[in-house]
């Protein structure tokens, strides 16, 4: 691969989606234990414009150094390209699917023609569903099982001294918020799945969709606060997480939990513990043991990935531009030529 170029989406500084730059790049090459995959689909998701933007929601002290120029992205789907000679387990002509080394900052550089993995992070294409819906869902779907049935890791949370652990779903009454969202379609069907009755909170123009994914209840934030009509949940998922997960306390029940996936900003401190309200989060990581074991509920329907848009790879400024719109639906995903 020594001399070969590709292209990439490279940013050279931090800011908005016109940092974001088609180029050719150099070719990435295969170390002990990696896999190189010719890419066709790449999902986006919130840690890109994070990145891109320069971690301006972090404190100043936790945003991450980075070298440029970076090469964005953690998600995606396409076909092993070449394998290391200690690679057991894949081959040549394998469709695959994996979120790439998360979490290391600025180490995945997904939004490319080519990008090499450890074999650990990756899986088989789940059979049955088309490159875009795979891209779609590792980094959400990963997000919610790791939040809400197995952490699967031991990688110290950042987000919290303690351990991360998930609560039982089985006939439990659990709230999504933000869940048309690409956590949040996620959330409503897996914890549908796990047996919970499921209370999803959207927009009305999602009210249909979310039934369908196997929403028990949908809540227009629009027209009604949600934490006016919610009472004696188990779990609420909020999926944007922030100061604003604080209105959520008053809709659980004593013994239960609040997980918020974006916890900075938000200290629930003495408040939650005299409520008698667990709050925890989770640092989701790559795992493609995890997305073997799901890949089957994807491909028999079990599970569905919900598409936004799609954009070609060298649109990727536009893709940006339609997230920072929000109101997502699902997932946001690039082509590769």
């Amino acid at each position: 691969m020594i001399g070969k170029t590709m292209k990439a989406i490279q940013i050279h500084e931090f800011g908005g989606p016109e940092v974001l730059k088609y180029e050719d790049v150099p070719m990435p090459e295969v170390g002990p234990g990696e896999v190189l995959v010719r890419v066709k689909t790449i999902g986006i998701n919130p840690p890109d414009w994070y990145l891109r933007d320069g971690y301006k929601a972090l404190p100043p002290e936790w945003r991450p150094q980075v070298a440029f120029p970076l090469i964005l992205g953690t998600d995606i789907s396409g076909v092993v390209e070449a394998v290391s000679d200690d690679v057991q387990g894949f081959a040549v002509g394998d469709e695959v699917y994996s979120m790439v080394r998360f979490f290391s900052v600025g180490e995945s550089r997904a939004y490319a023609q080519y990008v090499s993995m450890p074999v650990q992070d990756l899986a088989l294409k789940p059979r049955g569903i088309d490159h875009v819906q795979a891209a779609g869902a590792p980094m959400s779907l990963l997000t919610v099982w790791q939040f809400m049935v197995e952490v699967g890791h031991d990688a110290p949370n950042p987000l919290q001294p303690e351990r991360h652990v998930p609560v039982p779903l089985k006939e439990r009454r659990v709230v999504v918020n933000g869940a048309a969202g690409g956590v949040g379609h996620f959330a409503v069907q897996v914890a549908k799945l796990k047996g919970a009755y499921v209370i999803a909170i959207a927009s009305g123009r999602h009210g249909a969709l979310l039934r369908d994914l196997g929403a028990d209840e949908v809540i227009d934030y629009t027209r009604t606060p949600p934490e006016d009509v919610v009472h004696d949940a188990d779990l609420v998922l909020d999926t944007l997480g922030g100061a604003a997960s604080r209105r959520f306390l008053s809709t659980l029940k004593r013994g239960g939990a609040l997980f918020p996936v974006f916890p900075l900003g938000f200290n629930a401190g003495d408040e939650a513990k005299e409520l008698g309200i667990t709050v925890s989060t989770a640092q989701v990581r790559s795992s493609g043991a995890q997305l073997a074991q799901l890949a089957p509920l994807l491909a028999d329907g079990t599970l569905k990935t919900v598409i936004d848009s799609t954009y070609p790879l060298a649109a990727a400024r536009q893709a940006h531009e339609r997230a920072a719109k929000g109101h997502i639906q699902g997932k946001i995903v690039l082509t590769v030529d």
